[in-house]
């Protein structure tokens, strides 16, 4: 039991244990979102975009009207 508490005492209550422990949890989330991109791309591996898609993004080509220059829009 002492054993236990000595580390959770270094982890918790030294410089050292945590930044182990910001290390550790920045490459647990980098592992987590790897594996989520890895089962995404083997769900929707040829996905093609149609008509039906929404984007949320205009397209270079598409004609809306909207500058993103403020002078052009009064």
């Amino acid at each position: 039991m002492s054993a236990i508490s000595g580390f959770f005492s270094w982890l918790f209550g030294s410089r050292q244990g945590v930044l182990a422990l910001i290390v550790g949890g920045i490459l647990f989330f980098m592992l987590v979102a790897y594996i989520l991109e890895k089962k995404t791309r083997q769900r929707y591996f040829n996905h093609k975009k149609n008509e039906d898609d929404i984007d949320l993004f205009d397209d270079e080509d598409d004609e809306s009207g909207w500058s993103g220059f403020d002078e052009d829009n009064k």
